[in-house]
């Protein structure tokens, strides 16, 4: 039922939302002191700190679609739960070597995999659970909310990461990251909207589950769409992403402050796509607001190569401005419709075999950026991917996703996934690193 007032009188969404803030702000730490600690600690090349992205989204190519399984077959409240817990002590593992003088690349590695491990069913139970929390025409508001917390991390994170990165070394900081992931599982744990043990009818094997979820989002014309569209938008990201770090350390030559400075005023554009993007979509339409936000997201990132060393921070900024705004509008959107047009029993496999389309590109994307860095250079490596990334808009023109107006209403299945997109009650026209 929907209460009035909005989500922020719905209590155990604002525990979920708080849990989130907690652990997004967390995760800025380590996303610049994880990567700063091979690059000034351990003095590595840009291949092995590119390598370092590969490991941590390695599990979203190895275990997203099984996750999703599990994620439909079980309560996902604990799921949530035990991923924050498993992610805090991994990360704490670094400091101690680091005290210990025994840290290694290695041990990024592994550390880097074990928190995508936990990233990975984490974000499949995460993206299934709030449809259990609220009500479908709450989802908008829901996913819009939880990107402004999202954004306000991204705002405020990188700052506070390069000053706490400069006052304790990158390696201690990452004891700021452990202990939101602490937190976070304490207020998921405060969660008190009763989940019911999913409904099995006819247990099968892992494998038939896997291909059911597999081939609804490859079959689903939306969803399909959505996904390749995303895919070939993460692929090149990160054969830019997975080196941007060592190329403002080396060509640029900015300090850890620097580069938390920029990142932050750049991420201002997260929060202004998460204030608008109800309104957008009321404007434009669903398919419109996707369509554009995709087609708007990789000219920003044209700025990064094109920054003069004595100019950076500037380019640095209206780069992540753009990009920011744009992504958060895609994610918001289509995250939403997503949602919203899945059957229950489906959300996980959905979201797990999303995944593993869309962000099990994402290591693949920093073999190829580390290894093109390693030979043409880094410059011309961050040309390669905000050109790849231009192409990602094509998928959508040619999808059906592109004439929604507005978001339809759910029609479950009653044997198979559609072949064909749903149609609302109403109307047959109604109507996401991205998501």
């Amino acid at each position: 039922m929907r209460l009035p007032g909005g989500l922020w009188r719905h209590r155990d969404f604002v525990w979920l939302w708080s849990s989130q803030t907690v652990s997004q702000f967390g995760s800025q730490i380590s996303q610049l002191a994880l990567p700063l600690v091979a690059i000034l600690v351990l003095g590595e090349s840009a291949f092995r700190v590119a390598l370092l992205g590969v490991v941590e989204f390695l599990p979203f190519l190895l275990l997203a679609l099984p996750a999703g399984v599990w994620v439909d077959r079980l309560r996902r409240r604990p799921i949530l739960v035990a991923s924050d817990i498993l992610r805090a002590v991994a990360l704490a593992s670094i400091p101690i070597a680091y005290w210990l003088d025994a840290l290694t690349i290695w041990q990024l590695y592994v550390v880097g995999f074990v928190v995508g491990i936990g990233t990975v069913f984490f974000d499949v139970a995460y993206q299934s659970y709030l449809p259990a929390l609220v009500a479908r025409e709450e989802l908008t508001e829901g996913n819009s909310k939880l990107e402004v917390s999202r954004s306000a991390a991204q705002l405020g994170g990188p700052g506070a990461a390069g000053l706490l990165i400069g006052i304790l070394t990158a390696p201690v900081a990452v004891v700021a990251d452990a202990i939101s992931f602490v937190v976070s599982a304490v207020l998921i744990g405060r969660i008190r909207t009763f989940e019911p043990e999913p409904v099995v009818e006819d247990r099968r094997s892992l494998v038939s589950e896997l291909r059911e979820g597999l081939s609804y989002v490859i079959r689903h014309p939306y969803i399909r769409g959505m996904a390749a569209s995303v895919a070939i938008f993460n692929f090149f990201g990160n054969v830019g992403g997975a080196i941007l770090l060592v190329y403002a350390v080396r060509e640029l030559g900015l300090s850890a402050a620097a580069i938390g400075f920029a990142l932050a005023l750049g991420n201002i554009g997260f929060l202004a796509g998460a204030l608008v993007a109800k309104r957008v979509e009321s404007v434009l339409g669903v398919g419109r607001t996707i369509v554009a936000s995709m087609a708007l997201s990789a000219p920003g990132m044209l700025l990064i190569p094109l920054a003069p060393r004595d100019f950076a921070v500037p380019f640095i900024v209206g780069s992540g401005l753009i990009v920011g705004f744009a992504v958060v509008l895609y994610n918001v959107t289509a995250i939403s419709l997503m949602q919203a047009i899945t059957p229950d029993r489906l959300l996980g496999r959905m979201n797990a075999s999303r995944r593993f389309l869309v962000w099990g590109v994402i290591p693949l994307g920093g073999l190829v950026g580390g290894a093109l860095a390693s030979t043409v250079g880094l410059r011309p490596t961050l040309f390669v991917g905000a050109i790849g990334a231009s192409l990602a808009v094509l998928p959508l023109l040619f999808s059906p996703v592109r004439s929604l107006e507005r978001v339809p209403e759910l029609e479950e299945p009653e044997t198979s996934p559609p072949v064909g997109p749903p149609q609302s009650a109403s109307s047959a026209s109604a109507s996401n690193a991205q998501a």
